[in-house]
């Protein structure tokens, strides 16, 4: 590897003993919480915004969650390799920035335009400084046994927030007024602001003669931006209509052209040697099948609560609590699992475990009570599918080297988010056409409601099945030993750190 590519570290560094890695992985923690929170916090406060706001009834609304998505999904490959090249420490810092003073005027929107623009600010923020967060981890634990219990930290704390901001979102919504889930960002990022530089060290490549890749960033930024519209346009038309079509077709081109300008071009944005590896990339492509599936359960549970069992906002969110405590336990089981029996056969099992979880929550019916009906579903649905978060992550970082961590973070933050928009975007309309159909055939909203909702689990079950299939069929299993990352990068030895633990297997 050429002094070019070897990684630079700037500031006070955390060494193995350091107490301080693992106050910087509370804080990278606590944003991510915040960041996944926002995705899932605004869906039980729509209502009530856009009583406030008055939104076009042609659909406006959908953007206050669109709107996130988007710029999320589309910058944070973009977002992750900035990270790399110019300091992942400070491309956090300025998306944490963009992202506290998005929600401070979210939450203060005197119309349904300044919350919508509000929101795609907030989604760049996400794609800056949650790939660079992620990509601080490698750096920050060394040691690969200490680095595969960060990331069961980091993996867990991401799941946790997608179930808690249901939670939140009702109390708040109810009790006190829906623009405080946009200001209770504010003193999180304030406090990451202040103790980011005190605990986590600067890191980036060396860029001598090293340039910008601006034909691919504008590419691969403008193509993933175009397939995640088209994701998001699909959840309310036709696959076959233009406005899914064009979207769609017009970004999986532009991608692919910019995949031949990046074999071609002598420095790229994301080298293709970063997608030769099986265990990476399966990695990455059964994150889509789980969060599309996550997605799908958890915005049809809350409309089930709501519209059939007649559950209010506050008594909805509640409800998912023990979702949250049996996540807790996957992700505690996986994290304890990972150094024993590797992230492979974690894997396995976490995949079929949600499999199951999603057949069982598939009984579900219009007279169902919430133990015996809604109770059995959530808790082995979630304990299983959080035991894949951790192993995910670790899986999505095997083999990359320190100058690469923010690019591979990006990458798998990416298909988390293009897998929860595919989720709403396929997954979703299922339920709600059926829904729909029925009820013009004269069967009772109710039970037509919850028929359609039992139709997507057992389609999303499919999906996870086959992921975990694939996981088994196609994932290595290779011995790992401890590494160090920034002695490698240091010594501009080309060995790369594997995040498994000594003597495992992925």
């Amino acid at each position: 590897m050429s002094t070019l590519d070897k990684e630079s570290t700037g500031g006070a560094q955390a060494p193995a003993g350091d107490p301080r890695r693992w106050k910087a992985l509370a804080v990278l923690a606590a944003i991510q919480f915040m960041l996944v929170m926002d995705v899932t916090i605004v869906l039980v406060a729509l209502p009530e915004i856009d009583k406030d706001l008055t939104f076009n009834p042609k659909g406006d609304l959908a953007w206050v969650i669109n709107g996130y998505v988007l710029m999320a999904g589309g910058f944070l490959l973009l977002g992750g390799r900035l990270a790399d090249m110019f300091g992942r420490r400070r491309i956090f810092m300025v998306g944490v920035i963009c992202f506290g003073v998005a929600s401070a005027t979210c939450g203060a929107a005197m119309s349904s335009g300044m919350l919508v623009s509000s929101r795609f600010v907030q989604g760049l923020g996400e794609a800056l400084c949650g790939p660079a967060a992620l990509g601080m981890i490698p750096i920050l634990f060394p040691d690969a046994r200490e680095r595969m219990k960060a990331l069961g930290v980091w993996g867990g704390t991401a799941a946790l927030g997608g179930v808690i901001g249901s939670v939140v979102s009702g109390a708040l919504t109810e009790y006190v007024d829906w623009r405080w889930i946009f200001y209770i960002n504010i003193p999180i990022a304030v406090a990451a602001l202040i103790l980011v530089p005190r605990v986590m060290p600067e890191s980036r490549m060396e860029r001598e003669g090293r340039s910008v890749d601006v034909v691919g960033a504008i590419a691969i930024t403008g193509g993933l931006v175009a397939v995640v519209y088209g994701l998001i346009k699909a959840a309310d038309h036709s696959w076959s209509s233009s406005t899914v079509l064009i979207p769609l077709l017009g970004g999986v081109g532009v991608l692919l052209l910019a995949a031949l300008w990046e074999v071609r071009t002598p420095d790229p944005m994301v080298p293709i040697r970063f997608f030769t590896n099986r265990t990476r990339v399966t990695s990455n492509v059964v994150t889509l099948a789980l969060l599309a599936s996550f997605h799908c359960y958890a915005f049809l549970l809350i409309l089930y609560m709501q519209q059939v069992l007649d559950y209010s906002a506050i008594k909805s969110g509640m409800a998912v609590v023990p979702l949250a405590f049996a996540m807790g336990a996957g992700m505690g089981a996986a994290s304890a699992l990972m150094p024993r029996i590797g992230v492979k056969a974690v894997l396995a099992i976490g995949f079929g475990g949600a499999a199951v979880g999603l057949f069982v929550a598939s009984t579900l019916e219009a007279d169902s009570s919430y133990v015996g009906g809604v109770l059995p579903g959530m808790l082995v649905f979630g304990i299983f599918s959080a035991m894949c978060y951790p192993a995910l992550v670790n899986g999505a970082l095997y083999q990359v080297t320190g100058k690469d961590s923010g690019l591979a973070s990006g990458v798998q933050t990416a298909m988390q988010q293009i897998g929860g928009a595919l989720g709403l975007a396929t997954l979703v309309p299922v339920a709600i056409r059926y829904t729909t159909d029925h009820i013009g055939e004269g069967v009772l909203p109710t039970v037509a409601q919850s028929d359609g909702a039992s139709r997507a689990f057992r389609i999303g079950a499919i999906l996870v099945a086959v992921a975990a299939a694939l996981v088994v069929a196609l994932m290595q299993k290779v011995d790992a030993t401890p590494r160090n990352v920034l002695a490698e990068a240091e010594s501009g030895d080309e060995t790369v750190a594997q995040p498994t633990a000594t003597g495992a297997t992925t």
